[in-house]
């Protein structure tokens, strides 16, 4: 189902820059995405066990019709053909522990990580996938990172490019 994109929305050119990172996606009701083969370009849809639409006025009002399909819908898409844009409480949460503060100084938003010795992020799973402490260290050999400021115009961007550093630091 598309819906308008809103404010919130992580931006296309930060997601994808966090999947070349390596930050995977296993698709759960709720999560939002874009088509990227350029058919369905500025659309972001969500993925629903089903779709729900105003379908009219009813005796009472307007009546919400519970459907599998709608007449347009795309029979399907290769997930490979699809980018991911995590909400900001899965990015917050795949932070994980590098997580600090939130912050908003001037209409800005500035998110703050500071580095946790085992902490790497890179599968999204089912529900909001926690982060993953069996993959390698964000040291990258050292000790501990100072605290590193991230600023968006939105908290999701802020939440986005944060997220970003950290798979660099878990990754690098």
């Amino acid at each position: 189902m598309a819906i308008p994109s809103d404010s919130e929305d992580l931006p296309v050119p930060l997601a994808a820059d966090l999947r070349a990172a390596g930050l995977r996606w296993q698709p759960a009701a709720g999560d939002r995405f874009v088509v990227t083969d350029g058919t369905l370009d500025g659309d972001v849809f969500t993925v629903s066990d089903m779709v729900v639409e105003v379908i009219g006025e009813g005796s009472g009002g307007q009546v919400l019709g519970f459907n599998g399909t709608t007449e347009w819908a795309l029979d399907s898409v290769p997930l490979e053909a699809t980018l991911w844009l995590p909400r900001e409480g899965q990015l917050r949460r795949l932070l994980g522990r590098s997580f600090r503060r939130l912050e908003v100084h001037e209409g800005r938003f500035h998110v703050t990580v500071a580095n946790v010795p085992g902490t790497a992020v890179t599968d999204a799973g089912p529900q909001d996938a926690e982060p993953q402490n069996d993959g390698p260290g964000m040291t990258g050999g050292g000790g501990e990172m100072p605290e590193q400021p991230f600023e968006g115009g939105t908290a999701t961007e802020a939440y986005g490019r944060a997220l970003l550093f950290v798979i660099g630091r878990a990754l690098g």
